[in-house]
């Protein structure tokens, strides 16, 4: 007993010093997060969020009656703006040199809400990609799949399931003071090292990995079943190839990345690497993470090539705005004669 008590304070111990090591390492470059992260998360913001506001009017009110995927692309619309409404206090904090002033419950709420976005787009971009296979692979067989209710259904369990899935960022995540400032600490920084590294493989594995296989082999049969179709227009699958291809680069160019380097510098938390690696490793890290949040943007085009008349609804919209306007001016001019 003794002998496993020492054994257990030697790893303990050299498990601190390896993060102690970690720690003292020499910081990235200042420019990458008090100019690249602020600069890049303003452009997100600036282009994502009057786009989701766009999406969110087009899909209320110029898209009825709903289809399946039109309930699932309102639901990422949501997602998606909830987030964006979160970038301005980490631009701040950024441009701030790293100051966070909103308190303990907005740094939590601020991570928190990161990572939901996160996992609710890829759960809710695959329920899509499902739901196109069936439309395409199997039109006939699974028919019922295309009605409402099942829409509802899965975008009801994505939100329970991202939400329970992204819960223990709360507990994982908080602020601390450091050198007469305080520090919004991500998931990669916080302290419980062993806990946050089975959290990150299971969160990682199950919420995003498991999805993109899923929807790489869907729209690789999708792609492969149009092909093959003799009597399918070529419109159409040209469409469906600009949709795969879209949403594969999302996967890959937004999602990968971050995961990735994100599990890459949880494990050298716990191995002794040179700062140099260190470095490299939490520049990569850094420069992923508005890959993450592109996401916002690049689910706008997604809308666009998905179809189902979104580019003339929003012509429509603009013609009711343009008709507004004009007539508010030609009243207001009748009664300044």
């Amino acid at each position: 007993m003794a002998m496993n008590t020492t054994e257990d304070l030697a790893n303990l111990t050299s498990l601190q010093s390896h993060a102690d090591a970690f720690t003292n390492c020499t910081d990235v470059d200042v420019l990458l997060k008090n100019v690249y992260l602020p600069l890049m998360y303003s452009i997100i913001f600036l282009v994502g969020f009057p786009g989701n506001i766009i999406a969110i009017s087009v899909y209320s009110f110029k898209m009825r009656p709903w289809k399946s995927s039109t309930i699932i692309m309102l639901n990422l619309v949501f997602t998606d703006l909830l987030y964006l409404t979160s970038l301005p206090f980490l631009i701040h904090y950024y441009a701030n040199g790293e100051h966070w002033v909103f308190g303990d419950f907005m740094c939590k709420f601020i991570r928190f809400g990161f990572h939901f976005n996160l996992y609710s787009s890829i759960l809710f971009l695959t329920c899509f990609s499902i739901f196109r296979y069936f439309v395409i692979v199997h039109p006939m067989k699974f028919f019922s799949i295309q009605k409402r209710r099942w829409a509802v259904v899965a975008c009801a369990a994505v939100w329970v399931i991202s939400l329970g899935a992204v819960s223990p960022v709360n507990f994982l995540i908080t602020s601390r003071e450091d050198q007469n400032k305080s520090i919004c600490l991500d998931l990669t920084s916080s302290e419980n090292l062993d806990t946050i590294r089975w959290y990150n493989w299971l969160l990682s594995g199950l919420a995003f990995y498991l999805p993109l296989v899923v929807v790489t082999l869907c729209y690789t049969v999708i792609i492969y079943t149009l092909a093959r179709g003799p009597h399918t227009h070529a419109s159409y699958k040209q469409k469906a190839r600009r949709l795969a291809i879209l949403l594969l680069v999302v996967f890959y160019v937004c999602f990968l990345p971050f995961h990735v380097f994100r599990g890459v510098r949880i494990e050298l938390r716990l191995q002794p690497v040179s700062c140099h690696i260190e470095n490299q490793i939490h520049a990569a890290y850094i420069a992923s993470r508005p890959l993450a949040a592109l996401n916002t943007c690049g689910n706008l085009l997604l809308y666009v090539v998905m179809g189902d008349n979104f580019q003339q609804a929003i012509l429509s919209l603009s013609r009711c705005k343009l008709n507004n306007y004009a007539q508010h001016t030609g009243s207001n001019s009748d009664v300044n004669k």
